[in-house]
């Protein structure tokens, strides 16, 4: 399993503007099956609070910041995405929660699968159970649960 990791995105610069680029298989490592955008996200509001058994995904602030908390069962990290030339990582098994939406921010997702219920852990417990029986997560050095639920 590979560790969720931030990716500079290939960026293409000149007096008329800025182009990133992501392509399957050079900066990414699964072939995109799905694109979706998430935005006008209220003031205070959240989002994700889910995981996947199989997805991977690519996570983009294209415009505007948020906040993204990893928790792979065993240890939690948050990552403040704001440029839109980075994309943040997520494999299969880590828990996410977007938060701290400023206004008009705009999430791109590029995703490993088409949308399937059955990929999704929707609650929190079942998806700690799972993730105990798995071992120890991405995030996590040693593989002893944290302390910090």
């Amino acid at each position: 399993m590979i560790a969720p990791q931030i990716i500079k995105l290939e960026e293409h610069r000149d007096e008329v503007g800025c182009i990133f680029v992501v392509e399957t298989s050079q900066h990414i490592p699964f072939e995109v099956k799905r694109y979706y955008s998430i935005s006008d996200v209220p003031d205070g509001a959240d989002r994700g609070s889910h995981a996947h058994r199989r997805l991977e995904q690519l996570v983009i602030a294209a415009y505007g910041s948020f906040d993204i908390t990893l928790d792979d069962g065993f240890e939690r990290r948050r990552h403040r995405l704001s440029d839109p030339g980075v994309g943040l990582y997520i494999g299969p098994m880590i828990w996410r929660d977007l938060t701290n939406f400023s206004s008009g921010a705009v999430a791109v997702v590029l995703a490993s699968r088409h949308y399937e219920e059955s990929d999704y852990y929707r609650d929190y417990d079942e998806f700690l159970r799972d993730a105990a029986r798995a071992g120890r997560g991405p995030l996590s050095g040693d593989g002893t649960p944290g302390e910090d639920r």
